[in-house]
């Protein structure tokens, strides 16, 4: 988490300490969860997820959902470090909805019930990830899901895809600002890393913090031996202003056949969104729906988008 976007963070984090559990929020096969309302930002989304840090995003959850001869792939979306599923998917999960996909989303990788998640190690995030993917492909009947993920979360399915059998199973990859080759943080969390008391800190609260360090051994032996494989379709969206993901270019995956690397700015130089706001800036947003449906693709409307902080 960059700077700016921990200082906001741990604003939240301040607020939350007094919230109460909720619910698990994963629920079973039959259930139709309780959803939240579309938020225009994830700020709002966090302070509303506050309250309710295990309400499923609107138009998501839907375990009696069919898909449909249009869009036969169930979308499974998975959040970013720290990010509950409401606070990261309060916006998309909605517009998917509304284009006709079955969209599922759960908290992995922190506290039942808590507002953190995805703060565990990233191969525990990933299995739990996995278990949800499976139910979701068993409720609905599908055969294959694709997978829309934030920072972490478009990467850790990679974990699924080379560890745990989700070769088979994910069709397309579509990561927002994925953390797939690690961040220095500005060099922040690289110099953590050379500093076992400080680096022991942050991962008592955060495994998957430092894990996503450059060059940290979780992520070497994720990327050894090639960092995509045949039978997954990825794309990759990124801003240049990501303030967390840095240098922004370590979202990129290995140039392929099945890879399409995305930058927002070479869509529309007025698009300042950063790591925060990319799931919820509308030229990604398009680019998410062109890279689950290519055939039905759309050229984003090229609009002024300022950065959710600063």
């Amino acid at each position: 988490m960059g700077m700016r976007g921990f200082g906001r963070r741990m604003v939240a984090v301040a607020a939350a300490l007094g919230a109460v559990a909720l619910t698990t929020g994963t629920a079973s096969a039959a259930d139709k969860e309780p959803t939240g309302p579309v938020q225009p930002n994830i700020v709002a989304a966090a302070i509303y997820s506050v309250a309710q840090p295990t309400i499923a995003p609107p138009g998501a959850n839907d375990w009696d959902c069919t898909p449909s001869e249009d869009h036969p792939n169930p979308v499974l979306l998975s959040n970013g470090t720290t990010a509950n599923a409401y606070e990261n998917w309060a916006n998309l999960s909605q517009l998917l909805a509304d284009e006709g996909y079955c969209v599922f989303a759960g908290n992995f990788g922190g506290s039942p019930g808590s507002v953190l998640q995805t703060v565990g190690p990233v191969a525990g995030t990933a299995s739990q990830l996995a278990t949800f993917g499976d139910k979701v492909l068993e409720a609905t009947g599908a055969s294959k899901l694709d997978v829309v993920g934030h920072s972490q979360g478009g990467m850790n399915p990679r974990y699924w895809i080379k560890n745990l059998g989700g070769a088979s199973k994910i069709d397309k990859l579509i990561g927002l600002s994925p953390s797939n080759y690690g961040t220095s943080l500005f060099g922040l969390l690289s110099a953590i890393q050379a500093i076992p008391p400080a680096r022991d800190v942050v991962g008592a609260a955060c495994p998957s913090c430092n894990e996503q360090s450059t060059g940290s051994e979780f992520i070497t032996d994720l990327n050894a031996g090639g960092d995509t494989v045949p039978d997954v379709d990825y794309t990759v969206i990124q801003t240049k202003y990501d303030e967390v993901v840095t240098p922004y270019t370590n979202a990129y995956l290995k140039p392929a056949s099945n890879v399409k690397n995305i930058l927002l700015q070479d869509i529309c130089s007025q698009d300042f969104t950063d790591h925060l706001g990319i799931p919820y800036d509308p030229i990604a947003q398009r680019e998410v729906l062109n890279a689950l449906d290519p055939q039905n693709a759309v050229t984003p409307k090229c609009v002024y988008v300022p950065p959710v902080i600063g």
